[in-house]
């Protein structure tokens, strides 16, 4: 698996374009007109009016957006001093997470130097370009002194993540840990395992949320940083004890809190069980804490514990607390981010947590119901409420202190306008797959020897989405896993032909006869339909030996339709092909893009409602409009009279149900000129996101044409109306089409389960 993540690593940052991010043109440009005003002569007008107010940088460039992400590369993640160069691609990785929760533009930097001075100077010569600085992977102790100089010299946000980002997401860990715990943060005694700049930076918040200085005991790798020590810097000196304790373990004897910010390993079970009563531990040590998570579960019943890790409860991570911090910054063009605004990130993220959580975060964590308490400290990563949470009390915050040079006067506007810049639905996949992660299933693939599908399958092991089951020549397979270096761990690999599964051939034969059998089908013909790859495939899951499928068939698109109408389920459902589209502004929909050929109006309602109920397991309210050349009536024969009818199906057996039509694209996308000439529609104003096409050549085409424009991910075909999840392969399908199809399957089957 080593092997693997690193050349899924390597891959991943290769493939296409180099890196992770780009610069994009928010402006038409198709024109010499529009080159014109972009450039010479008329960029000349900004540039004169900035000249003239410096604050019109804000209205004219994209300064006001733009973040510095800026390194020396002296302390990069766990790999240490490996240099400006090699840290870059972690900068490009911030700078897409900051994108991707925040929506906040980026230009990372890579400074080569370990002269703080020069560094300093560095930042300070390009700032002007900057609206926020965010220092990364600097080593202790010149982050701090490039961080104070900077803060002092800059009049625009500068916060160093790797110190302020921990202690303000674990900070408020520790004030709902300590409400759990009932305790006073004013009494509780607190042990900090780690001396870097994390550790000096959580217990600095730590003292300014109540906690006293006397109660802290701080460790370095020597052991307490004691008074007595003579090879302190000062920054470890500030927080040097008197206390006769000069070992961890003489130290957390009798604590409340244990805070690690060190290395793997170095908390045993028989520490904690010298703590206080309820002992909180916040094992922070990334990728392996301070001590593993059954260790410290097993060590005493009462503990509250959290990790850095996203596979235990109460994840400390810093994407809770950045991009949130800094959008609020931002937005009121912030001189800085001081202490109030730090503060205000840390109890709105405490309060968050005792808010009911939205189905959607319950469902992307497959938990029926996530509650505040022992296990649920601080909120969830992909939670959706964080940007208006912190967002707006950090924008607040640095209005009230003072540091704000743009107010804010209708807040609730505001923290609309944070939602509607990302897309309230644009985490689909992420809340898809962390979903199927929760509970894998078993999930077939009928083209075992094929790289994508051996690609995909390695993937959906390490990302713990799925079970996959391949299907195919056990040789072959075995060869091509060596050749692609894909080890075949978690991967079952079935051979359909050979002797070992000559009993389950017959079984699948006789299975298959008994449906089939009043439908032409003789038990001659489902002997040799099993022989197949697609029929074995398929007749697995509907024997129950798999619990989903993905299907390759060899003439592809509709004809794949025919085994799997002939193997799942009775054969006469009504089976629809749909494309979800993933943007910025969230997710769209498209069907039928597979199956039916020439729909009649009755049959396009079927289809409606089959799309309807599938997105609405995505927790989306579906927002349906009915494609034609024609808008309500305009054309009254053809294709725009079947798709009217539908509608007036639809609108009279599902009165709650938004659909309407028929219409041309234009008015489903544009709300706004629908409702103008349209009043009556039952979407007034609102844009559709799921659209029914009236044949099945316009859907299948608009699908391809615009997955091949590559502006947007495409995920599908997906099947609806199975009762199995079965899925189609499309031959173009790379491995990651393929990880999002088997994590759909994967929540499907956990659906039917």
């Amino acid at each position: 698996m080593a092997h693997f993540l690193k050349e899924e690593a390597l891959k991943y940052h290769a493939q296409g374009k180099p890196g992770k991010i780009e610069v994009v043109p928010t402006k038409p440009y198709s024109t010499q007109a529009d080159l014109s005003l972009a450039y010479s002569p008329g960029v000349a007008e900004p540039c004169l009016a900035i000249e003239a107010n410096a604050e019109d940088a804000y209205r004219y460039t994209a300064k006001g957006n733009l973040v510095a992400v800026i390194s020396n590369g002296t302390a990069v993640l766990g790999l240490g001093d490996i240099g400006a160069l090699a840290g870059k691609p972690v900068m490009e990785g911030k700078g897409l997470l900051f994108k991707i929760f925040a929506d906040i533009d980026v230009f990372d930097v890579e400074v080569d130097t370990t002269d703080v001075d020069k560094f300093v100077e560095t930042v300070k010569l390009i700032s002007p370009t900057f609206g926020g600085i965010n220092l990364e992977d600097i080593k202790a102790p010149e982050c701090f002194a490039i961080e104070e100089r900077l803060k002092r010299e800059l009049q625009i946000p500068v916060m160093h993540d790797d110190q302020h980002g921990t202690a303000i997401i674990s900070s408020a860990a520790l004030l709902n840990a300590l409400e759990v715990a009932g305790k006073r943060i004013e009494e509780v005694k607190v042990v900090v395992n780690g001396a870097g700049a994390s550790a000096v930076a959580c217990t600095k918040l730590y003292l300014q949320l109540g906690v006293r200085a006397d109660n802290v005991v701080m460790c370095d790798s020597k052991g307490v940083i004691h008074a007595s020590r003579a090879d302190l810097n000062a920054s470890k000196k500030a927080f040097a004890t008197t206390r006769d304790v000069h070992t961890l373990a003489e130290a957390i004897r009798g604590a409340d809190v244990f805070l690690g910010l060190s290395a793997a390993d170095v908390l045993t079970g028989e520490m904690i069980r010298a703590m206080a009563e309820r002992p909180v531990v916040f094992a922070l040590a990334n990728p392996n804490p301070e001590i593993a998570y059954g260790a410290a579960i097993a060590s005493r019943p009462d503990i509250i514990f959290a990790t850095g890790r996203s596979d235990y409860p109460n994840q400390v991570n810093n994407v809770l607390g950045f991009p949130y911090i800094f959008r609020g910054a931002l937005d009121v063009r912030a001189t800085c981010i001081n202490e109030a605004m730090k503060i205000a990130a840390v109890r709105a993220l405490a309060a968050l947590a005792k808010e009911p959580v939205p189905d959607t975060v319950a469902a992307a964590y497959n938990k029926e119901n996530i509650v505040f308490g022992r296990d649920y400290l601080i909120p969830k990563p992909m939670d959706p409420r964080l940007i208006t949470a912190v967002a707006v009390a950090v924008a607040r915050a640095a209005i009230e202190s003072g540091v704000a040079r743009q107010e804010i006067a209708d807040w609730e506007a505001y923290a609309y306008g944070l939602e509607a810049r990302m897309g309230q639905n644009s985490s689909l996949m992420r809340d898809i797959r962390e979903k199927a992660r929760r509970s894998p299933r078993r999930i077939v693939f009928s083209e075992g020897g094929n790289t994508r599908v051996l690609q995909a399958a390695q993937s959906l092991v390490y990302l713990g989405i799925a079970r996959p089951v391949l299907v195919g020549d056990a040789g072959r397979i075995a060869r091509l896993m060596n050749e692609n270096h894909v080890d075949g761990q978690g991967i079952t690999v079935i051979d359909p032909w050979s002797d070992a599964e000559s009993l389950r051939r017959e079984r699948y034969a006789h299975l298959l006869f008994e449906k089939r059998q009043r439908k032409g089908m003789t038990l001659a013909d489902a002997y040799e339909r099993v022989t197949s790859r697609e029929y074995f495939s398929l007749m697995m899951v509907e024997a129950g030996d798999a619990d989903g499928c993905i299907l390759h068939h060899p003439d592809g698109g509709a004809e794949a339709l025919r085994p799997i109408m002939q193997t799942i389920g009775d054969g006469d459902e009504h089976v629809t092909g749909m494309y979800i589209m993933l943007n910025k502004k969230g997710p769209m929909f498209f069907s039928d893009v597979l199956v039916d050929v020439k729909p009649t109006a009755e049959s396009l309602a079927r289809t409606t409602l089959l799309a309807a109920e599938a997105i609405r397991r995505f927790n989306i309210e579906p927002r349906i409009a009915l494609l034609s050349f024609s808008n309500f009536g305009s054309v009254e024969e053809g294709g725009p009279r079947r798709a009217a009818r539908a509608v007036e199906i639809l609108h009279a057996e599902h009165p709650e149900l938004l659909v309407e039509g028929e219409m041309q694209a234009n008015m489903a996308l544009d709300g706004k000129q629908r409702f103008s000439k349209f009043p009556f529609n039952k979407l007034r104003d609102e844009r559709a996101n799921t659209f029914i096409f009236p044949c099945l050549s316009s859907g299948n085409i608009l699908g391809k044409f615009l997955k091949e424009l590559g502006e947007s991910e495409f995920v599908g075909p997906v099947l609806l109306g199975l009762p199995k999840p079965v899925h189609v392969m499309s031959e173009d399908a790379s491995a990651r089409d393929l990880v999002n199809l088997a994590a759909i399957a994967t929540m499907d089957a956990q659906g039917n389960k």
